[in-house]
């Protein structure tokens, strides 16, 4: 395990979208865990943000930009924003340091920073270098001043950090695995996925599931990848609340009782079995609500044909994004949460309820069963009728629940911020000795 302290950077891809997403979670874990080995974390991001600004105008619009949809500024054809491009996209970008000088009140995004010693700025990077690779099949290339020793990048990226090991997390294979769920352009993913595979330094992953498929379609990469899990880091605030209180604020915020409803939470998107759930939910012969916490993601529309029937029975509650405190809430407060994903990466959600000491259902196969071994009600998650079967039997049976929910946080534990440097200490040292010979 790396011993020395060194400067690590992530990227900032996830972290500035409007709604927050799992990818988004992992980078802020990740960064977390890192300043707490000792490490200092530099996050790059994609805003709108120039040399040409002033510090103190950067740290403005850095937090005026963090969580808004940023429109892509379309560009002049043969205008010096054009020719800045193409020289960017052959020899490269240059990072600008944001520095926060403590002016902007920026205390309404604590939830959503990144723990970081330094914050830069590539503007429009993401999008500039994806166009690049789509028209040139080029990694962007980044210089950043006294550049982190190892540059790890949150997702799949085209991107390269000049001086810098660079580490890319593949979360799963979905796009290729089920490429009927999602919208990507297939031919794209392959070639970054291959292109990465070839490229990196070093390919972290989030469950063996992930490594499985990932060295089946890419065998070449069998070399480079490391495991290293996810981990969480739940809200003591939300840990060590009194039950009273937890029903007090589910009551006040949504009019629940405690154990009155099953929960999801996440995207409603075909991977996460959306449909299913809903589906299996209403079979079922539970007098409780079914909660879902979520946005609407792409090719939605089929997964909830029989939501709007479920919510005109009030049976169904659908709620869109929540802050981390009232969905922990409502996590304590869940007679169970549903995640019979189809695939996943790893399954935050199946770890969260764990860590909370909340029962799980979710998929008997892959990331999911690896997350929760023998301590959730597994089923199959193609299998509508055992869905039903799983709720009916969490419905009616105390003692099952309450033998699920006993032994979550112990099996989380296994995931705990600690076991989570260790692994990624591993990883980051195997890559560094590799470099060195």
């Amino acid at each position: 395990m790396v011993s020395t302290p060194i400067r690590v950077g992530i990227d900032g891809f996830n972290l500035a979208l409007p709604r927050g997403t799992g990818v988004a979670t992992y980078a802020r874990t990740l960064s977390r865990c890192l300043t707490g080995m000792g490490h200092k974390v530099d996050v790059l991001y994609g805003m709108n943000i120039t040399h040409r600004m002033s510090t103190d105008l950067r740290e403005v619009i850095f937090f005026d930009s963090l969580g808004q949809e940023v429109p892509t500024r379309r560009t002049k054809l043969f205008s010096s924003r054009w020719w800045r491009e193409r020289r960017g996209d052959l020899a490269g970008y240059d990072a600008v340091p944001i520095p926060l000088s403590g002016r902007v009140d920026a205390r309404g995004f604590t939830a959503r920073m990144p723990a970081h010693d330094r914050l830069l700025n590539v503007p429009e990077l993401f999008h500039r270098a994806a166009l690049h690779y789509r028209y040139a099949r080029r990694f962007t290339t980044v210089r950043i001043p006294d550049p982190p020793a190892i540059m790890h990048w949150t997702y799949p990226l085209p991107i390269r950090v000049t001086g810098a090991l660079n580490i890319y997390t593949m979360h799963d294979l979905v796009p290729l695995r089920l490429p009927h769920t999602t919208l990507d352009n297939k031919s794209y993913y392959f070639r970054l996925i291959k292109d990465l595979c070839i490229q990196a330094d070093g390919i972290c992953t989030v469950s063996e599931a992930s490594k499985s498929d990932i060295i089946d379609f890419f065998p070449q990469a069998a070399p480079k990848i490391h495991n290293t899990y996810q981990s969480i880091a739940p809200g003591h605030e939300i840990l060590e609340k009194a039950e009273t209180e937890i029903a007090r604020e589910i009551h006040g915020a949504f009019g629940l009782e405690m154990d009155s409803y099953f929960l999801f939470f996440g995207s409603f998107e075909p991977k996460k079995n959306i449909g299913r759930v809903i589906e299996g939910f209403l079979e079922s012969k539970s007098s409780r609500r079914l909660v879902l916490v979520g946005a609407m993601a792409w090719k939605s529309e089929q997964e909830l044909r029989f939501l709007e029937r479920g919510i005109q029975l009030g049976r169904i509650v659908k709620i869109d994004y929540l802050p981390e405190s009232l969905l922990g809430a409502l996590i304590r407060g869940a007679r169970a949460v549903l995640f019979p994903s189809l695939s996943e990466g790893f399954g935050l959600p199946v770890l969260e309820a764990m860590a909370f000491g909340t029962a799980v259902l979710t998929s008997r196969e892959g990331a999911p069963r690896e997350v929760a071994g023998e301590d959730a009600l597994l089923v199959d998650p193609y299998d509508t009728a055992a869905i039903t079967d799983g709720i009916d039997r969490l419905d009616r049976n105390d003692a099952l629940c309450t033998r699920l929910a006993a032994a979550g946080p112990s099996r989380a534990a296994l995931y705990d911020m600690d076991h989570y440097a260790r692994r990624l200490g591993t990883m980051y040292d195997t890559v560094l000795k590799a470099a060195k010979r």
